[in-house]
């Protein structure tokens, strides 16, 4: 398959570069040899996504910039401001970041899907920041939230894809793999995962993620003259399963990691194919209840019901705007589509009533195909080999506190119990920093100001990481940040919160 290239990046190629701005790249692409095809190489004057200002050679390229993919399989800039919003008080760059930005195919996929970055500033602090990729999106996805962040430190940053593009617009009626984009659109919409198909298994996770980081290297050697002195994984959502599995799997290439809301995997109960369908069954009712009156709608049988499939209280604003009706419709189906289409293709997706995902019954499934082991061969297993810090909200709607961090939180626990000379030898530090009124999306906190900001405190967390890495202090204990607090050396709430929304 010949290599596509990014129209920007096409036509950078026509716009002379300094002799030393192309010895550069010249020298970076060749070390990469044959491991990379299609790969493309800016000299840039700043690698933070102000760098957009120079349009042919944006930091984050534009959506639907690879030729000859269908709309909504390459989105770099929707992507990076789906979980958090763009630059502001919250996430500031102040300086320019002037260095290489380097992209490209893993020659390793015969797809032609497995995407690479790699961003080398000028000032380097001898150090790589490796990040993972939320839910099905580009290589580009952290670009507001870590990669901005990190390369104003000096840190090289790389990432990745987990193998995969997006999603296209398709027809139920002819493609199996067809998910509902949202089940209450009044002409429904299809979308197609690159992820469901076929050699697209989602074991593939962590394997691109240490592809990554000995890839990166690669680079770092050839621009610096030397490896990373430290090597951090960052990650959000499935990004943050990513950063679980790399200090499980890949001591020798991580230092330590931040997981912010992973994706907790386990064939046994709790994880995503258990906590989904219950929310999706319960909310029309829920609605009904909302309907006919807000007030009492929080306490009817349906809300109850998603309570206690682990999810955090509703927040209502009225009948029509609430947190989980924006869940409802844009995140429980299409998401427990995705993984069954995946883990479970058997299954009857919606069944002849439409309401197929709706009744999924996960424990009822394990006899009756191999979604356990399915979900068992890309589990987490909590068996942390270096330091990690989890940072998650209370009000977190699609992966619920309980199910998800908090559980990885007790297998963590359980594991380190179990490894031999314990506790006679240091063991890796972990912490679980809970977020009070913390939500999955960032944005939504524009809708419901009662929501709290998560990022702040991610990216706390890694400087304390960093700061126990690389100096050995102590890192602070696991707490509950209030709303409007931080992460404190002494906590004066220690462990989980209390509470999982406090108005």
């Amino acid at each position: 398959m010949l290599a596509r290239v990014t129209l920007s990046a096409a036509l950078a190629l026509l716009i002379p570069l300094s002799a030393s701005a192309t010895a550069r790249c010249d020298a970076v692409l060749a070390a990469f040899g044959n491991k990379l095809v299609g790969a493309t190489c800016f000299d840039k004057a700043d690698l933070t996504t102000n760098g957009d200002s120079d349009a042919l050679q944006p930091t984050t390229p534009p959506d639907d910039s690879i030729f000859g993919l269908p709309p909504g399989a390459y989105r770099p800039r929707t992507d990076r401001g789906v979980l958090v919003n763009p630059p502001s008080d919250i996430t500031t760059i102040n300086t320019a970041v002037p260095g290489l930005q380097i992209s490209g195919w893993f020659a390793s996929d015969s797809t032609h899907q497995a995407r690479f970055l790699l961003r080398l500033p000028d000032n380097w602090n001898g150090k790589l920041v490796v990040a993972g990729t939320p839910s099905q999106r580009s290589e580009f996805a952290s670009d507001y939230a870590w990669s901005d962040y990190v390369v104003q430190q000096g840190y090289a940053y790389a990432s990745q894809n987990k193998g995969v593009y997006g999603f296209f617009v398709t027809n139920p009626a002819t493609d199996p793999l067809s998910c509902r984009f949202s089940p209450t659109c009044l002409t429904f919409i299809y979308l197609h995962f690159y992820d469901d198909e076929p050699g697209k298994a989602f074991t593939q996770w962590a394997q691109d993620m240490i592809d990554t980081a000995k890839l990166a290297r690669v680079g770092l050697e050839k621009r610096y003259g030397s490896d990373p002195k430290f090597t951090y994984a960052v990650g959000t959502s499935n990004g943050g399963y990513q950063v679980r599995r790399a200090v499980e799997l890949a001591p020798q290439f991580f230092d330590g990691g931040v997981d912010w809301e992973g994706t907790y995997v386990d064939a046994d109960a709790p994880n995503l194919l258990t906590d989904l369908p219950p929310a999706v069954l319960n909310f029309p009712d829920y609605q009904t209840a909302l309907n006919a009156n807000t007030a009492t709608a929080p306490s009817s049988t349906a809300a109850r019901d998603i309570v206690l499939s682990g999810y955090p209280p509703d927040i209502v604003n009225s009948s029509t705007s609430t947190l989980w009706k924006n869940h409802y419709e844009n995140y429980w189906e299409l998401t427990a589509c995705q993984w069954q289409k995946r883990l479970d293709p058997t299954y009857d997706t919606y069944g002849p009533d439409g309401s197929g995902l709706a009744n999924y019954n996960y424990i009822a499934r394990l006899s009756v195909s191999d979604v356990g082991t399915q979900m068992n061969n890309f589990a987490t297993t909590g068996l942390i080999q270096k330091p990690l810090v989890t940072v998650a909200g209370t009000e977190d709607s699609l992966l619920p506190i309980d199910h998800h961090a908090r559980a990885y939180a007790r297998a963590v626990a359980a594991s380190l119990a179990t490894v031999p000379g314990a506790p006679h030898r240091p063991l890796p530090a972990y912490r679980l920093y809970e977020v009070q009124n913390g939500n999955h999306i960032e944005s939504y906190k524009s809708t419901f100001p009662s929501l709290e900001y998560i990022l702040p405190h991610a990216q706390h967390a890694f400087d304390l990481l960093v700061d126990s890495v690389e100096h050995g202090t102590t890192l602070p204990p696991s707490q509950c940040i209030a709303r409007g607090g931080a992460i404190g050396a002494a906590s004066s709430t220690p462990g989980h919160c209390a509470q999982l929304f406090v108005p």
